[in-house]
């Protein structure tokens, strides 16, 4: 079980997908004791790893604190970062304060693609500068790209580059129009190109020794399972039924490209939300619509919620429309 908190909406980047909208810090954002406060909620819900995010998490000066204290209640604190701010110094310190892995994005090759997609100049040299701190300071790192129609050939190239830097994940993030996203909803794969694409991230997985996972793309596990690739992943879709994340505000949601807020944590325990929301109780019911719901893979796959909420117009259990399959019962089964 993994949750995601985004510890400020401050960044230095305003990345053209952000499903946060970061660039200023808000108003209300939790202050150390109430996130200590959640850290210990987090804990008693039975979560194991806690990812801290933004935003940028850099620029949050408590944010060493945090980790350590995440640390000693018994979770795996691990970084979201864009890697521009890892400087030799932070990234040691980062280490000293517990973290034990940090997730760093890029998403192209070519410094001029990447620079105006994160809208920072120098942000691709910077970023290669913090991974290339975090190797030295020994904290363990990935690789997260987002991938888009002008990007969607690099791929391949991007996992190669992360074996060749020392990362040990290479995560590629499928587009969902969520927060500044939906402006740029046009960019993200259709649905052929998802498949195909799917498929050709799982042959890819056969070259090399790194894991590499699709995130909002759930369909990867029919893939692999057809394909005979080993997953150490039990389940495509997590939203709700092992995972959640955080707002910088303290509200809680279903996954990060899902706007519904189900509770704030400043007025309800953490665990109580988790444990006692409708909504998650729903989630985790698997009584999906549609093919969704009579799918031989329902329980592997799930189908991406947050997209299913999105394309349907704001029901969460709808079928997953960006899904080539058709399940055993369905007009035109594979």
């Amino acid at each position: 079980m993994l949750v995601s908190w985004n510890t400020t909406n401050q960044c230095n980047m305003f990345c053209d997908h952000c499903y946060r909208e970061a660039g200023a810090r808000l108003a209300e954002e939790l202050d150390t004791d109430q996130a200590k406060k959640l850290i210990r909620e987090i804990k008693k819900a039975g979560f194991h790893i806690m990812i801290f995010s933004g935003g940028e998490p850099l620029m949050r000066p408590d944010i060493y604190e945090l980790g350590t204290y995440a640390t000693k209640q018994g979770l795996r604190a691990v970084l979201g970062t864009n890697g521009s701010l890892i400087t030799p110094e932070v990234a040691s310190a980062l280490k000293e304060a517990g973290f034990m892995a940090a997730g760093v994005s890029l998403d192209s090759l070519d410094p001029k693609k990447n620079n105006a997609f994160r809208k920072l100049d120098r942000a691709f040299e910077l970023t290669l500068e913090g991974m290339e701190n975090l190797k030295v300071a020994g904290l363990p790192f990935q690789v997260h790209t987002t991938v888009m129609d002008w990007n969607v050939n690099e791929l391949e190239g991007l996992t190669d580059f992360a074996v060749e830097i020392g990362a040990m994940a290479h995560h590629i993030f499928f587009l969902v129009p969520t927060g500044r996203a939906v402006n740029i909803e046009e960019e993200g794969l259709r649905v052929a190109e998802y498949e195909k694409t799917i498929a050709r991230v799982m042959e890819k997985q056969k070259q090399v020794n790194i894991e590499i996972k699709p995130t909002c793309a759930p369909q990867f596990m029919r893939v692999a399972d057809k394909k005979g690739i080993p997953v150490r992943f039990s389940r495509g879709c997590l939203a709700g039924i092992s995972y959640c994340i955080i707002s910088p505000r303290g509200d809680v949601q279903p996954c990060a490209y899902m706007d519904i807020r189900l509770g704030n944590v400043k007025e309800k325990a953490f665990d109580y939300i988790w444990q006692e929301n409708v909504m998650l109780q729903e989630l985790r019911s698997a009584e999906y619509k549609g093919k969704c719901g009579i799918c031989d893979y329902k329980e592997r796959c799930g189908g991406c919620r947050a997209r299913a909420y999105y394309y349907s117009g704001g029901d969460y259990m709808a079928e997953d429309e960006w899904c080539l399959y058709r399940p055993r019962g369905h007009e035109g089964h594979e």
